[in-house]
């Protein structure tokens, strides 16, 4: 859903070139006064026919510097009939906030699309510069004194953007490594090891397609198995060259070069039989010393390759989606009879729940057949006798809270609107228990929940929610938040475990269930309703196709057969 190139062309999405694209950068202005920079890369595509710029996706941190090459990848649909524009933002990364205002802007590059296709193998060089505007910019803070001078439109480094073609190979393969009698690189201790996989291009240069987790303090690792798409690692050529480094890690960022040494696809399918026994060589050590044989040996331990199902094959198979929606009643909304309140009913607007609700169910309505979707509101006092709900059905009726089609989702929530008194505190854990209850009684596949929470405030049962979270992750659900108004959100990056997965009492979440989406950053940009819920239905439901397959396959579920043609 995240991954169309040309947002709201009116192309259609399978008619293109699905294009990978690789972001490198090299000499990036230095930020950081006792370290270097921790550089983000931020896409934007520029909508068709307007000068308004969408955020496509951003990149890892990489730590510490000036020279990163980031793993994370951009798949885009190409299409040659369209100029596709593209602009790449650079920031130094400060918190873990993800307002790009906190952080420090290091520089950006515009392109099109079809300009890094076209380049000479697909590999585009271009100088980053200092923007004199940008959509951040009137929000950022004074950047301290730069190395060029802070001048904008003056060179700050330089940006490379590689892109290849993708094939249709839906495989994944599932490789462990170890290693044995790697060289000591650490003065008072042993080696901190870990391995970077790169595939080479038709150009004879080379893309990183994997980094594996750090082995501390030892000659002799053993890396956890981990997956990875046998497109990323060949694009759908066994013999095309993959190249294995061995990196002694250094917290400042400056790791220490063990050795590499190269393999192919059709050599780590033979697996684990003593034919994948490789000697890791540093070409320096082996020029100076004639004796030198290896800094050495790393050793394939096992090897798989199934094929990936994709969401559509689970959709297709009779999963169906199951989407319940909780509001926010809280009194921090303001007086809903009042035009400053975010639940004011405006006969020429729509608020900012009902722009949510809309955009968000009228896309996910598509994949329920029953169309009948729970409504729950929270943190208000409900009648009869006004005490304080956190777990209120909309329509009324305890025993069946679900209301037909998105239409009746809003009617419920216009009626609630009049008959309970907003209140409070905000709390997310009743909402949350009460859709994994439903999950739990459906563990083979056939359902997902999906829990869209709207809310305006600061959360008042953090433990409780990260509890309740924690143990949702091991059921068929997802839980979306869409912050309204202008408060600070910084709480909700917590629960969105992209960073840091959600832990309580010592228990680590499973999965990443929670995606978090500020509403204000979808609509800011001007263009109309439409085009507001279009922006936000997209950032709202980006992660629910891979938090769905990510709960199959931990559960060992399958797609069912897709029906025949009618």
């Amino acid at each position: 859903m995240a991954g169309l190139g040309s947002p709201e062309s009116g192309s259609d999405p399978g008619a293109g070139t699905r294009v990978e694209l690789t972001v490198s950068c090299r000499q990036l202005l230095d930020k950081d006064t006792f370290s270097k920079s921790d550089p983000l890369c931020v896409l934007y595509i520029q909508r068709p026919g307007s000068r308004q710029w969408l955020e496509f996706g951003r990149t890892e941190v990489i730590d510490n510097s000036l020279n990163p090459d980031f793993l994370h990848k951009f798949v885009l649909d190409y299409f040659f009939e369209e100029k596709q524009n593209l602009r790449f933002d650079l920031y130094d990364v400060d918190s873990k906030s993800p307002d790009l205002s906190k952080h420090d802007f290091l520089g950006q590059t515009f392109c099109t699309l079809g300009e890094i296709v076209g380049s000479a193998g697909g590999r585009l060089e271009k100088p980053l510069m200092m923007a004199a505007a940008t959509a951040h910019s009137r929000r950022r803070k004074p950047a301290p004194a730069l190395s060029n001078g802070g001048i904008p439109g003056k060179s700050c480094g330089t940006i490379i953007v590689l892109a290849e073609e993708l094939g249709n190979c839906r495989d994944v393969a599932t490789l462990q490594f170890c290693a044995h009698k790697l060289d000591k690189k650490d003065f008072f201790g042993k080696s901190d090891p870990f391995l970077v996989f790169y595939r080479s291009n038709e150009d004879g240069t080379f893309t990183i397609c994997h980094r594996t987790e750090v082995i501390r303090q030892t000659l002799a690792p053993v890396w956890a198995a981990f997956d990875i798409p046998v497109r990323a690692l060949c694009n759908g050529d066994p013999d095309r060259t993959i190249k294995v480094e061995v990196y002694d890690w250094d917290r400042s960022g400056s790791h220490d070069f063990i050795g590499e040494f190269t393999t192919s696809y059709r050599e780590l399918a033979r697996g684990e039989r003593g034919l994948n026994v490789y000697e890791v060589v540093n070409p320096k050590k082996k020029l100076k010393k004639k004796k030198y044989l290896n800094s050495g040996t790393v050793t394939l331990l096992s090897f798989s390759v199934e094929s990936d199902p994709s969401f559509l094959d689970y959709i297709r198979g009779g999963t169906q989606l199951n989407f319940t929606v909780a509001i926010d009643f809280t009194a921090s909304n303001g007086n809903p009879s009042q035009p400053t309140s975010l639940h004011y009913l405006s006969p020429y607007q729509l608020n900012a729940y009902t722009m949510a609700l809309k955009a968000v169910g009228e896309i996910i309505q598509d994949y329920d057949s029953d169309k009948m979707f729970p409504a729950l509101g929270f943190g208000a006092k409900i009648p009869p006798d006004g005490r304080v709900s956190h777990e209120f059905p909309l329509n009324g009726d305890a025993e069946n809270p679900a209301c037909r089609g998105i239409e009746g989702v809003l009617e419920a929530y216009h009626r609630s609107l009049r008959r309970v008194q907003l209140y409070g505190p905000t709390n997310f854990a009743p909402v949350v228990n009460h859709v994994a209850r439903a999950a739990a009684a459906v563990l083979d596949g056939s359902q997902y929940f999906v829990l869209l929470i709207i809310t305006d405030g600061v959360i008042s049962d953090m433990a409780q929610t990260k509890e309740a979270i924690v143990n949702a992750a091991a059921l068929p659900m997802s839980i979306i938040i869409v912050g309204v108004g202008q408060a600070e959100f910084d709480a909700m990056v917590e629960l969105d475990g992209d960073d840091i997965r959600v832990s309580s009492r010592g228990r680590v979440a499973e999965r990443d269930i929670v995606q978090f989406v500020p509403f204000r950053d979808h609509v800011a940009a001007g263009g109309g309703a439409v085009r507001s819920m279009a922006r936000l239905a997209r950032a709202v439901l980006a992660e629910v196709p891979p938090q769905l397959l990510s709960y199959m396959k931990a559960k060992g579920i399958s797609p069912g057969p897709a029906p025949p043609p009618q």
